[in-house]
């Protein structure tokens, strides 16, 4: 049997693992923490197909200045970081142009399009189709007027997106909780949340193992591509690969780069505050006004979002997680009646692997048998499945009208 190996075992090597095995390789699995952890821990949970439009908008432009003045703003880089990220800009500025953003967006559409049911396809397999609410989710208003609310609802449409547009009573037959001050959502349908997102990794990871595969809880020191692939792993073992996935999150830059990749990965920083009102919204609500979302997990709110430009060996600004609590409560009011969440245990920082075109590589390489599943940005947990399919039809030999988009000669 051909030995196969995944370096990773966030939420995208996992699915990557499993779909390896269906197609019948005997996997092995490395990361030098426990699967499931970093951002497939702390992610908001939300299945975001609807999130297909990419972070290079030229709305930004005018906003710009306030990110580096404004250290807790929605999207904010830190001035000694400003420097370090200027090429990484350079290159997200570009994705502004018009051809390049409705390139993008049509990309990452067509992945968007499939995710869930791919997940759906998956986790049936598995008998966890459980950790899938397929409901939907909101996008709330509340100073926006109806034509903007109208005009959001037409952007996404175009795109193929299945809504709703909401007012405020049928919005409040739904969400009985909402806060007064939300006047319209739009509903998204094909949409979904997960109630743990790191139960659902480990439920993953113990399918991976019953079904054989092999778990080594170490890193990748040196990576000599060949017949077979030779990995020189941290706690000193070497092992051969006839297939070998790098899927490290953040960390894959290093690894590519040992193979003359030079990608433009950059660190996106996102926060959570985890909390417990007495009353919970049926299903996950993202505000348009204050740029984050509120997903209903396993006895917990959680409150996610935000956009940090620092590095990813920076310390985190938890003031960055705090701040989503009064947000929280402006639109759930429930939260003022529960304990304060602003603890360092209900806080968290993880660091989302992102490109400047808001598009994932899932690539072949220069080497047969060397193969890349990384850089999902903030949509690492909608697009997991429906990437692992990709990559899976790519070492098939079934290449999709994708493979261009999403290959790492792109840069």
């Amino acid at each position: 049997m051909s030995e196969f190996v995944v370096a990773g075992a966030g939420i995208v090597g996992l699915c990557t693992a499993i779909r390896a095995q269906r197609a019948g390789y005997q996997v092995t699995l490395i990361d030098p923490n426990s699967p499931g952890t970093g951002c497939s821990k702390g992610n908001a949970g939300h299945f975001a197909t609807e999130q297909v439009f990419p972070l290079a908008d030229p709305a930004l432009l005018p906003a710009l200045p306030g990110m580096l003045l404004n250290p807790l703003g929605p999207l904010s880089i830190r001035p000694r970081y400003w420097l370090r990220a200027l090429p990484w800009f350079a290159r997200f500025l570009l994705q502004m142009r018009a051809s390049r953003r409705q390139h993008n967006t049509r990309v990452l559409s067509a992945l968007c399009q499939d995710a869930m049911n791919s997940w759906q396809a998956l986790l049936a397999g598995c008998n966890l189709l459980h950790h899938l609410q397929r409901a939907g989710n909101l996008l709330v208003f509340e100073r926006a007027d109806s034509a903007t609310v109208a005009r959001q609802a037409r952007q996404y449409q175009s795109q193929g997106v299945d809504l709703a547009v909401l007012n405020r009573a049928e919005l409040r037959s739904l969400c009985p909780g909402i806060a007064d001050s939300v006047t319209a959502a739009i509903w998204f349908k094909n949409t979904g949340h997960c109630t743990d997102p790191f139960a659902l990794s480990r439920a993953l990871f113990q399918q991976f193992l019953a079904a054989g595969g092999h778990w080594l809880e170490t890193g990748v020191s040196r990576i000599a591509p060949g017949t077979p692939h030779r990995l020189t792993l941290q706690n000193g073992a070497v092992l051969n690969a006839d297939q070998l996935v790098l899927s490290a999150g953040i960390h894959s830059q290093g690894l590519c780069e040992q193979l003359g990749y030079r990608v433009p990965l950059e660190a996106e920083r996102g926060y959570h505050l985890n909390t417990r009102p007495t009353t919970m919204p049926p299903i996950a609500i993202a505000s348009y006004d204050r740029k984050f979302i509120m997903t209903p997990m396993d006895r917990k709110l959680r409150l996610a979002g935000t956009v940090e430009f620092a590095g990813a060996d920076a310390a985190p600004d938890y003031r960055r997680a705090d701040q989503l609590y009064q947000h929280g409560v402006a639109l759930w009011p429930a939260l003022a009646q529960a304990p304060d969440p602003r603890v360092r245990e209900n806080q968290w920082m993880g660091n989302r692997p992102s490109l400047p075109d808001s598009l994932p590589v899932i690539s072949g390489s220069r080497w047969p048998g060397l193969w890349f599943n990384f850089g999902h940005q903030h949509l690492g947990l909608t697009l997991a499945a429906i990437s692992a399919e990709h990559l899976m039809a790519l070492i098939r030999g079934n290449e999709s009208p994708l493979a261009r988009a999403l290959s790492i000669d792109r840069f």
